[in-house]
């Protein structure tokens, strides 16, 4: 039984090597996370990657340090030796996940927030990296199953400042289902109350799993789309126009 999502995630790295070789091709379309060896250095995640057949990597902590921006391989003094080692292992970086929440109602911690999110942009556009995740967030004492109009209209709010600051910087910023953003409708909503096309949806595979669903469903548009969740995917929306269902493979992202 999974009981974490880095175990889940750590399952997946074992299995990539097996992955690879049964493929055809050199390299597949494939990353993995740093959330599932956060003791190791950036030259053992790229030696790994490189190693096993990784085509991309997902940035979320580096060595125990989950405020990736600070870490002093992203410092503008060693910022361009780190992308020439990226370039060098024939990399990309798939994602630069955050841990920025945008249910937040106080307006000195909502900026704090925000403000973090657009370090993490600005780190994923230097970097190359497509996209940057952020969480709808949730107040601990909050019990109930489903967030309220006010809170998606707050979380929509944070997306769509958020990407208008990501645009220009050719990066998409995703909400991570997640939290109490899990359910088709919800996602929905606050797609739609962002109405941003830098704007997408991260669908989580471990979230399906450990609540046991076999089949994920998201309807956008009246139009319903099913698939079987897969590891390391991505949905990403243009708006709330589409939402694509990845399988390992098909995508550059985890």
């Amino acid at each position: 039984m999974i009981n974490s999502r880095r175990q889940f995630l750590k399952g997946l790295v074992a299995l990539a090597p097996m992955i690879a070789r049964a493929g055809k091709a050199p390299r597949l379309l494939l990353a993995f996370s740093t959330l599932a060896c956060p003791r190791w250095d950036w030259k053992k995640i790229l030696d790994f990657a490189g190693q096993h057949g990784f085509a991309a990597i997902e940035l979320r902590g580096l060595e125990g340090n989950l405020d990736l921006p600070s870490h002093p391989i992203f410092a503008a003094a060693h910022i361009e030796q780190t992308k020439r080692e990226i370039r060098a292992s024939k990399l990309r970086i798939a994602c630069v996940s955050s841990s920025a929440v945008l249910h937040v109602a106080d307006s000195e911690k909502r900026a704090k927030e925000l403000g973090d999110a657009r370090r993490f942009i600005d780190l994923a556009a230097t970097l190359g990296a497509p996209y940057v995740r952020v969480f709808g967030g949730k107040v601990e004492s909050d019990k109930s199953q489903m967030p309220s109009e006010e809170i998606k209209a707050r979380v929509a709010a944070g997306l769509r400042e958020l990407g208008k600051y990501a645009g220009p910087r050719d990066v998409t910023v995703l909400i991570e289902s997640h939290d109490h953003f899990t359910a088709s409708s919800t996602l929905k909503d606050v797609l739609r109350g962002a109405d941003s096309k830098h704007v997408g949806l991260l669908w989580d595979a471990h979230q399906r799993l450990d609540r046991q669903w076999r089949r994920s469903q998201v309807r956008v548009d009246g139009a319903w789309e099913r698939a079987h969740p897969a590891p390391n995917q991505v949905a990403p929306s243009n708006g709330i126009h589409r939402v694509l269902l990845f399988r390992v493979g098909e995508a550059l992202a985890s």
